[in-house]
């Protein structure tokens, strides 16, 4: 065990969101008519750090779907996230272990997806070894499967990640900042890969199902970069809890065989993203998302600081 990170946040409860209730009858209606029988039953999802609508619709047919919605014009980046989600669902058919993408509509300037709904839970936080194990399980599977890349046109995750080194820039009050920021710019020489990876790993992302495997949704950023990469990403949440995930590394399939060098530069590229973010106001729609950021931040610095000798 190491130590923990202290929080105050509310796990699951992070997002201020839509409810079913809230949107325009006429898209009510629109959505009832695709499934094909009146909507009996609502529940809202709260993890996440999106404001619009997240919630498990249930039927008089007795079915179910997770749905997401958001308005255009007044939440469009809400929009324009789901709408890209549903691009890389549709993309990514058959390739990722992730609930599938069922259907979308948009009406009267309301996007709104229709996804597999699958009877699961998130991670218990605070993390366990037996639920890390099944995640880790989860993504050495899937970046397998993945690699090399299916398809054409993905970015690469050091492009889209090109802008996060100079992150540090604004940091210079903390201990290491030149070192840390030093080792940040060699991302690009160490991210380099085949796989396409899922680029947002944490327990929001994650869904535990009844036999104890797990599936990975919200694949809004996949890139093509090193296998390893979501593998280290999902430590960050499991190290902040207080499990050793040192111990975790060194039997890893994948990450046992990575440069230490190269884990502490993705360690100190997001210790600075996180804190220099977590400085900025908090949004109205998703109020803990500067202190998830915060917390993730002091938690990849923590981390670095002990496997640096700092």
């Amino acid at each position: 065990m190491t130590s923990v990170v202290p929080s105050s946040i509310p796990h699951g409860r992070t997002a201020r969101r839509l409810e079913w209730v809230h949107l325009p009858p006429m898209v009510r209606r629109a959505v009832e008519k695709q499934l094909g029988s009146p909507v009996v039953g609502a529940e809202s999802k709260t993890a996440g750090y999106t404001p619009g609508l997240a919630s498990v619709l249930t039927t008089a047919a007795g079915t179910k779907i997770f749905v997401k919605a958001a308005s255009t014009k007044a939440q469009r980046m809400a929009a324009e996230a789901y709408r890209e989600e549903a691009r890389k669902l549709k993309a990514l058919a058959g390739w990722i272990p992730a609930p599938k993408l069922k259907w979308v509509l948009e009406e009267h300037d309301w996007l709104v997806v229709g996804i597999e709904y699958v009877d699961a839970r998130a991670p218990e936080r605070p993390w366990t070894e037996t639920d890390l194990a099944a995640a880790s399980d989860l993504l050495v599977h899937t970046a397998a499967r993945l690699t090399p890349a299916p398809g054409t046109g993905w970015v690469t995750v050091a492009e889209d990640l090109a802008d996060l080194p100079a992150c540090w820039d604004a940091l210079g009050d903390l201990d290491h900042a030149a070192e840390s920021a030093a080792l940040a710019r060699r991302f690009t020489e160490v991210s380099a890969g085949d796989t396409l990876v899922h680029n947002d790993v944490r327990d929001d992302n994650l869904l535990v199902l009844a036999d104890g495997s797990m599936q990975l949704c919200d694949w809004n950023f996949p890139a093509v970069g090193a296998a390893w990469l979501d593998s280290l990403t999902l430590l960050i949440g499991p190290r902040g809890d207080g499990l050793d995930v040192e111990a975790h590394l060194a039997s890893h399939p994948l990450l046992r065989h990575v440069d230490p060098e190269s884990i502490d530069v993705v360690l100190a590229l997001y210790a600075g993203y996180f804190l220099e973010r977590s400085r900025l106001p908090a949004p109205s729609a998703f109020p803990w998302v500067r202190e998830v950021q915060r917390w993730q931040g002091e938690v990849c610095r923590q981390w670095l600081a002990e496997r640096r000798g700092w």
